[in-house]
């Protein structure tokens, strides 16, 4: 008599309850990938070669194997939470000391108190990537720099405006900003200085007779800052002329002379303005409708303190910043694997590598095979609690029918052992 079957049989289903259980139990586990009991059936070996109708002696566990299949993804309200759509694992150390590589898929991810990315539901690990400026080599565990942002002075202020061609030539000169007769339509934009102190810049628009052959428009421009006129370089007096707008007979721009502007000797203490503002006027228009300022910019800005986060597909983390800039900080970087089965569990829902799994694959976020990543979001376990509860109540069965099996066995032995 053998109750190896049996016995083997009850293992088997102790296993898979195991397993089972292990699933339902990180149903809401960020991350969680299910596992799966995959049994195999045992033959003992015959002496000699002999026999070709031998009996198997059970079942064995022949692997428990993680189904690395793609879990729902959850918006959530943390600007540091990230999920993967697709392929990939998320590359971590256990601490600074330590840069043994280990792998997930959990993304909540917050700032411990030195600016380092870390995840307290994996133990406090810290999450690698290239910092800001990098583009490649080894992944470094990220850290968020929170410094400002620096003034950043303006050089060169655009504007595409359109001037009525309608409008007479001023009857009143010279140009002076606080006469209207005196010029025919003003624009302003805010420009900065090294510190990022803001100055209130006008710019003022004076039609001239037209001249040249074929006959044109010229357009006179004129100046303040912060309401005080941007004065001719002595011994010059007056108002400086910043530059000249000419048109042809259809109203395209055709020659943009000057639109180089100093203010130098304008700048509040200890500050400058590096170099001069260059002004802009490409793609503006002369025709015979009302005067528009269409599309305005200038490339400088205060200084800024930054005031949150974003996560790019590709992994960037930008930083938004006080004087609406923003700057990328750094790039999260995914790794994958030949045979992500191979990857062996190390607890708190990381894997290490293995030689099953095969030489990790690192690279950036939507290149190659890698999935995109979703800010504000995270990957729930990809358990399915019915599928579960069902692959409970088979696992009970086996158990109960193996149980039978070894009763069974007993009957026989004890009715065996009563012969006379």
């Amino acid at each position: 008599m053998s109750f190896q079957q049996g016995l083997s049989g009850l293992q088997g289903a102790s296993k898979h309850l195991e397993v089972v259980g292990n699933n339902v139990a990180n149903a809401s586990t960020v991350g969680f990938k299910q596992g799966q009991v995959q049994f195999a059936d045992a033959y003992a070996n015959s002496m000699n070669r002999s026999g070709n109708s031998a009996v198997g002696i059970g079942t064995t566990v022949a692997n428990v194997s993680q189904a690395f299949t793609q879990g729902n993804i959850a918006t959530t309200n943390n600007a540091l939470d990230v999920a993967i759509n697709g392929d990939g694992f998320f590359r971590m150390t256990p601490s600074l000391s330590d840069q043994s590589a280990r792998y997930g898929r959990n993304g909540q991810f917050q700032l411990n108190k030195d600016g380092y990315l870390i995840n307290p539901s994996m133990n406090g690990a810290y999450l690698t990537g290239y910092p800001a400026g990098a583009t490649g080599g080894d992944p470094v565990p990220l850290k968020i720099d929170t410094a400002t942002l620096p003034a950043t002075p303006t050089s060169r202020v655009s504007s595409k405006i359109n001037l009525d061609s309608r409008k007479s030539v001023p009857t009143v000169t010279p140009f002076a900003p606080t006469n209207p007769n005196s010029y025919n339509n003003a624009t302003g934009a805010t420009v900065y200085d090294s510190l990022g102190n803001p100055y209130s810049l006008q710019t003022y628009y004076v039609k001239t007779p037209p001249s040249g052959s074929p006959p044109g428009t010229t357009w006179s421009v004129y100046g303040t800052l912060d309401g005080k006129l941007i004065s001719a370089a002595p011994p010059a007096t007056g108002p400086q002329l910043l530059g000249t707008l000419r048109f042809d007979a259809s109203g395209t721009l055709t020659a943009s002379t000057g639109m180089s502007l100093d203010l130098s000797s304008m700048v509040k203490g200890g500050a400058s303005f590096p170099t001069p503002i260059a002004l802009s006027y490409t793609g503006s228009t002369q025709t015979g409708s009302a005067f528009a300022n269409l599309a305005q910019s200038q490339d400088g800005a205060p200084p800024g303190t930054l005031s949150s986060f974003s996560i790019g597909k590709d992994g960037s983390l930008v930083g938004s910043y006080s004087n609406q800039q923003t700057r990328v900080l750094g790039q999260i970087v995914l790794v994958n694997f030949a045979n992500p089965n191979g990857l062996q569990p190390v607890g708190n829902n990381l894997y290490q590598a293995s030689a099953a799994a095969g030489s990790p694959l690192v690279g950036t976020p939507t290149s190659a095979t890698f999935g995109s990543l979703q800010g504000r979001a995270v990957e729930q376990s990809n358990v399915d609690l019915t599928a579960e509860l069902v692959n409970m109540i088979v696992a009970q069965r086996i158990y109960q029918a193996n149980s039978q099996s070894i009763k069974v066995q007993d009957t026989v032995l004890q009715s065996l052992i009563s012969l006379r």
